[in-house]
């Protein structure tokens, strides 16, 4: 088994169409990386900080994200994190593109998302309790038997989330929000 890499900083390096190549990344900082493509599947990331990376359509299969690792402005287009390892995960996203990402059945409690576009994104049978979508773009987003008990929808917008399919106990909506709750109704709201 490879050694831990402990405190380092990754700038400007191209990961695209590759393997990482250590199975466990402690403390360290990746800022202008490229994992277009690539693969970082069975790696452990623990308070690891992103800042400005491509994951469009990395392979994560079992990757595990812990101890607060920070999603800042990058690109995670397509990224499929149903297929993480959902133990211990901690991660934040700030002024992230999550766009047509999957959380499909994946638990991500407490998860706060700020400023970022979720278009298309797949919350089905997601357990996302507790978390914050502050200022965030849900357009076309998928929430179907998703647990949304205790979220704060309070900012976001544009999003499409019908009360019955989902849970939304204690979810916090604003007045002008409560629109996306309606939809499926095909009302008209002045």
């Amino acid at each position: 088994m490879n050694n831990p890499i402990i405190s380092q900083i990754f700038t400007d390096q191209d990961f695209s169409n590759k393997k990482l190549s250590s199975k466990e990344y402690d403390n360290c900082t990746f800022t202008n990386c490229d994992f277009t493509e690539g693969d970082i599947s069975v790696v452990t990331f623990l308070e690891c900080t992103f800042t400005d990376c491509n994951f469009t359509e990395v392979m994560m299969k079992q990757a595990a994200f812990r101890d607060a690792c920070l999603f800042d402005n990058c690109k995670l287009l397509g990224a499929n994190f149903s297929d993480c390892d959902d133990f211990m995960f901690s991660v934040a996203y700030k002024g992230c593109m999550l766009d047509y990402a999957s959380f499909y059945g994946f638990e991500l409690k407490n998860t706060q998302f700020i400023d970022c576009k979720l278009v298309g994104t797949d919350f089905t049978k997601a357990i996302i309790t507790g978390s914050s979508f502050i200022n965030c773009d849900f357009t076309n987003a998928v929430f179907e038997q998703t647990n949304a008990e205790k979220v704060d929808f309070s900012s976001a917008f544009n999003f499409d989330i019908d009360p019955i399919q989902n849970k939304l106990k204690k979810a916090k909506f604003s007045k002008e929000g409560l629109i996306g709750l309606l939809m499926k109704y095909d009302l008209i709201v002045k």
